[in-house]
């Protein structure tokens, strides 16, 4: 090993000792004296292993993340490669059509040319020809009026009575018949066709030529928010068009819409936009707007709208659209327990000891304890939301319940319900007989129940709060049925909500 590596390993204000510690205050090794009655005795120290492991970790790190940069520079830099070669081949490609397409409309100026300068050939020979064959008689006309003049001058030069009158007559008539034969020919002579009224003007085309240019693939189209609208047959829309879609450049476009059946954001999201699966895809729009048949209820979709010509495509950015819950939830007023009053449309449901409810249904709640009343749909699918509004009740329970649920036991006390409810100061979510104390705000106004049939589970929430009261898991195997119970005073049903955004991207809780 040479001396001056040696030699690095001493100190260097103590030639003859070691380093073997780390100033960290100076960045710098050190030996003991340093530390001991050297400039180092005041600063903090540390021992050379752990400054070792510290640095090896660090610069192990550091090497790490430079070969895992390098290589993502090599995997860029060889689709940088990969897209020089696909301009080139896309420019060539392109540089071929221009000359063809270019050959192709040559072609056809010159077919155009040679049609067009054979109908001028033609009009021009037509033309002479007819001019020719009119001088031709003018010349023939001319010649037979000469002799005719001439033979007048004579016989008007005679002097001799008998003979003038003799010969004068015959010459009249020729004369006569001479002056009208021109008179008719004159007519026929037609000096205004001289071929100026054809024209050639090309000013259309010609800014037609000028106007040649590559096509480009469309911009993005964006979706209007304003114009998704929520019922179960939505209408979103695209933005105004410009001009370059009224001139055509856009030839037709297409939507994509699928449902987030999982409601997460940011990677996920983009892996539904890439995948073809589940997509529902319309094309051949040449609108800028359309109506979306068949959605579910209850569920939150993602909508894609893509431009097209014969340059390519470009799609916009993911809009979304949540639709109303199916189910319009509503008490059943022949199911209501005597001692509770439905009103106001069948969404009020109130404790009320003058109502007197006669004849009895199998339906009706007949507990002496449990004044309860069923909703108006039984759910055997899909995702359904409502609410339950407290009106001042502080003894309720709102939940589900199979339409084989007994009607003369409280709610929650059978395998065949689940209940939120509250007695005065306390709350729990009960189902056949077992109870669960559960701990939501004291003044719970809004209660939120989402029951996911499909998936098997039924939640309880607090709709105002946005606070998770509980779920139970559910293995449904029957249709259910809304189900409220009111020991005091009113509650108001909610119903054909949207399902909250805070509840979309929550996972069923056990």
């Amino acid at each position: 090993m040479p001396d001056s590596h040696l030699r690095g390993l001493q100190c260097l204000e103590h030639e003859e000792e070691k380093v073997n510690m780390y100033c960290v205050t100076d960045d710098q090794l050190i030996c003991s004296l340093c530390k001991l009655v050297g400039r180092h005795r005041d600063h903090q120290v540390a021992a050379l292993s752990d400054r070792y492991e510290k640095l090896r970790q660090a610069l192990d790190s550091n090497l790490s993340n430079l070969i895992k940069r390098n290589n993502e520079l090599e995997t860029l830099m060889g689709k940088l490669i990969q897209t020089c070669q696909h301009v080139e081949v896309n420019a060539s490609r392109q540089e071929g059509k221009l000359l063809e397409e270019c050959d192709m409309l040559i072609d056809i100026i010159q077919q155009r040319k040679q049609i067009i300068g054979s109908k001028i050939k033609e009009g021009k020979t037509q033309r002479l020809r007819k001019l020719a064959q009119q001088i031709t008689n003018c010349k023939q006309c001319i010649e037979r009026s000469s002799a005719l003049i001439t033979q007048a001058d004579q016989t008007l030069k005679e002097t001799d009575h008998a003979r003038f009158l003799q010969t004068a007559k015959s010459i009249n008539e020729r004369v006569s018949m001479a002056t009208a034969s021109t008179q008719v020919l004159i007519p026929e002579i037609t000096l205004t066709d001289t071929f100026d009224n054809f024209a050639l003007d090309f000013t259309r085309e010609k800014k037609l030529l000028e106007s040649l240019d590559y096509l480009t693939a469309p911009t993005a189209p964006s979706i209007r928010e304003d114009c998704v609208r929520p019922p179960t047959t939505p209408s979103p829309c695209t933005g105004p068009l410009d001009d370059e879609f009224t001139r055509g450049v856009v030839t037709e476009a297409s939507w994509s819409v699928r449902p987030i059946t999982i409601h997460r954001t940011g990677p996920y999201m983009a892996s539904l936009c890439n995948s073809l699966e589940s997509w529902m895809i319309v094309p051949n729009i040449k609108q800028n707007h359309y109506t979306v048949h068949g959605l579910q209820s209850g569920t939150k979709y993602i909508f894609v709208v893509k431009a097209i010509n014969q340059a390519g495509s470009r799609s916009s950015e993911p809009g979304t659209l949540k639709t109303n819950s199916e189910s319009a939830v509503q008490a059943g007023p022949k199911t209501a327990h005597k001692k509770l009053k439905v009103s106001h449309d069948n969404l009020t449901v109130e404790r009320d000891e003058t109502t007197s409810k006669k004849g009895h249904s199998q339906d009706r709640f007949t507990s002496q304890s449990s004044y309860g009343v069923v909703g108006n749909v039984y759910i055997d699918s899909g995702r359904h939301y409502w609410e339950a509004l407290i009106g001042g009740s502080t003894w309720y329970a709102v939940g589900i319940a199979y339409k084989s649920a007994p009607k003369h036991e409280w709610i929650g006390k059978n395998s065949a319900s689940w209940v939120l409810c509250r007695c005065n100061n306390s709350w729990v979510v009960r189902h056949n007989s077992k109870e669960l104390a559960i701990e939501p705000s004291p003044h719970l106004r809004r209660v939120g129940v989402l029951l996911d049939y499909d998936a098997g589970y039924v939640s309880f929430y607090d709709a105002v709060g946005s606070q998770h009261l509980h779920t139970f898991n559910v293995s449904f195997i029957q249709p259910v049925c809304p189900v409220f119970n009111v020991w005091n005073k009113c509650l108001t049903i909610l119903t054909g909500l949207p399902i909250p955004d805070h509840l979309e991207a929550i996972e069923p809780h056990s």
